[in-house]
């Protein structure tokens, strides 16, 4: 049995037409499936909630949005090895895709998770902090603290993005980003990696955290990041002159970003990052509000996925 969450308005509205060319293509397959589409943030991973809490048969759960559609199923779904995930890309970053090597035609994204040649087990991260009670949200894609969520945020605002959610792509990103860039201030902070290493910064101006290597429609900020190993790949943006910054994201943009001043890579199965004031925080571009300390950890080869 199939079963579709859709997001229509993934993608500036562009995922409802999209939906409606798939069904048709459902339809003519002859397959049996349930589609439900969203109307309000939450839904997704209600719906998935829903459909998984009792499962008793094998079942593929299918989202049709973008990574932050992605997010809030993944964040449902009770993970068993009766379900198998698969993925249709309609959102406007969708760097799952890009980290899977997906085809960008939801077309013959369809075709493939109908026709499945290759099941495959992926890692998955969970972030956690305190608010109040222990939260605990897991991400697909990437997790971070400082700029790059601060630039989430931005994006999330509906009431202070100035028509941001409506550029395409990378583009949106990087005004958004630009702006913050005004505003941006660093942090002292430290990790401990592995509960066993600690590394200190005076100038912590982000920690990104991947399971895959990019975020923000394209950025690399983990060229080494994989998977399906067991690990996470964080960088950590780091200088005391905030002009510093400009090559570093240039060399994300481009997609080539290396070992250079201000900038420095770790690979782990878990971590704590701590900061010395309360930074924004993301999951797969989702708003985690901001906090002071946070842990992160990889789940290895849970996740059945079509690929």
């Amino acid at each position: 049995m199939y079963y579709f969450i859709v997001n229509p308005n993934a993608h500036g509205g562009r995922g409802a037409k999209i939906w409606k060319k798939l069904e048709h293509q459902i339809h003519k397959s002859g397959i049996s499936y349930e589609a439900y589409q969203t109307e309000a943030s939450g839904d997704a991973r209600r719906m998935a909630a829903e459909l998984t809490a009792n499962m008793q048969e094998p079942a593929t759960i299918v989202t049709v949005g973008g990574d932050g559609t992605v997010n809030e199923v993944l964040n449902g779904l009770a993970i068993s090895d009766l379900l198998t995930f698969g993925y249709i890309p309609t959102g406007s970053g969708n760097d799952l895709a890009r980290g899977l090597n997906l085809s960008r035609n939801p077309k013959k994204c369809l075709k493939r998770i109908l026709n499945p040649s290759e099941i495959c087990r992926m890692d998955y991260g969970i972030l956690s902090y305190e608010d109040e009670e222990p939260v605990y949200r897991r991400f697909m894609v990437s997790s971070g603290i400082g700029f790059d969520a601060a630039v989430c945020h931005r994006l999330l605002d509906k009431n202070g993005t100035g028509g941001l959610r409506q550029i395409p792509g990378r583009g949106r990103y990087i005004l958004a980003g630009l702006k913050q860039l005004l505003t941006a201030k660093a942090s002292r902070g430290y990790l401990i990696l592995d509960g066993e290493r600690r590394v200190e910064f005076n100038h912590i101006y982000f920690v990104s955290v991947h399971n895959h290597g990019t975020e923000g429609g394209g950025f690399l900020f983990a060229p080494k990041a994989v998977c399906d190993d067991g690990e996470l790949e964080l960088c950590v943006a780091h200088t005391a002159s905030k002009l510093r910054l400009f090559p570093v994201l240039l060399d994300a943009y481009r997609g080539h970003l290396g070992r250079r001043r201000g900038v420095h890579f770790y690979r782990c199965r878990e971590a704590v990052i701590h900061v010395d004031r309360p930074l924004p925080v993301h999951a797969d571009g989702e708003n985690c509000f901001c906090q002071e300390e946070l842990r992160v950890r990889c789940v290895k080869k849970k996740l059945r996925m079509i690929l």
